[in-house]
């Protein structure tokens, strides 16, 4: 494991950009590297000096997903989560809620694999840009669970959520756009540079103002619903991991990550046993 499981660095005035550093586990979301993120994010948010902060992975992907190794799991959270069942789903949407209500406008730049927990660090970005070639999808709900943080209704409708949550497919960058879980999409080799252009300009905005604007839409959405949405989801996700087929999962898990995936998405024929691993 590298020492540094956050790289920071400020590619332009008023602009920090955090990268997952784990380029070796795909960007897998362990709770230390998690730990690092949320510290990092906020200190950010209390910096005068930074306005806006991009959030991008190291190496082949934005991530993967979370640290299922038993390694992983054995890591203590990086914040408390009343215990109890259920403790982990909730844990995620608080995760989620930490970055929802940062003063300053975060960015995800997702390219090559966005996947399950990978793809909740996401959508609790303020604006997501894609390449068009990366590939976001949630693939637990094929033998595991619904995920634990349930944007997908909210952000894409009700049919595309559907079709994900029932197949366990991944969609690309230009379909995630189509259907709403992305700003924009471009090709791989131009998306870092129109990053960085739109964090120039929403950096233009002085947080004073800008805070307002974000916590408008943000308000906004809770409204409609969506804090309460993700916080019952959270509940539904629990009691699935109670069930034969989910725990028969975590058991294959606790023996080989490679072969529980490989069992998961064989029948799909995608994700690990079609070429490109994830």
């Amino acid at each position: 494991m590298p020492d540094t499981l956050i790289l920071i660095d400020e590619p332009r005035p008023f602009v920090r950009r955090l990268t997952l550093n784990r380029p070796d586990k795909r960007n897998a979301l362990s709770n230390a590297l998690r730990a690092e993120l949320f510290a990092a994010l906020e200190a950010a948010d209390r910096d005068p000096e930074v306005r806006v902060t991009i959030l991008r992975g190291a190496g082949a992907c934005f991530s993967a997903g979370y640290d299922l190794s038993p390694e992983g799991a054995r890591q203590p959270l990086p914040f408390h989560t009343a215990a109890g069942p259920g403790q982990w789903a909730r844990h995620v949407v608080e995760g989620c809620f930490r970055v929802w209500d940062l003063a300053k406008p975060v960015i995800a730049q997702v390219h090559g694999w966005c996947l399950a927990g990978g793809s909740e660090l996401a959508t609790a970005c303020d604006l997501v840009y894609v390449a068009e070639d990366a590939q976001i999808g949630y693939p637990p709900v094929r033998m595991m669970s619904p995920p634990d943080n349930q944007f997908h209704a909210f952000l894409c409708g009700l049919r595309p959520a559907m079709e994900m949550m029932l197949t366990g497919d991944a969609i690309d960058g230009v379909e995630a756009v189509r259907v709403g879980f992305a700003n924009r999409a471009f090709p791989a080799e131009r998306l870092e540079d129109e990053v960085l252009a739109m964090a120039e300009r929403v950096a233009k905005i002085h947080p004073d103002v800008q805070q307002m604007n974000k916590r408008s839409v943000h308000r906004a959405m809770e409204q409609m619903g969506l804090r309460a949405a993700l916080r019952a989801g959270a509940e539904i996700q629990a009691l699935a991991l109670t069930t034969p087929a989910s725990k028969e999962t975590f058991a294959r898990f606790k023996t080989s990550v490679k072969d529980a995936l490989d069992a998961r998405d064989k029948a799909f024929g995608d994700y690990r046993t079609g070429g490109d691993h994830a």
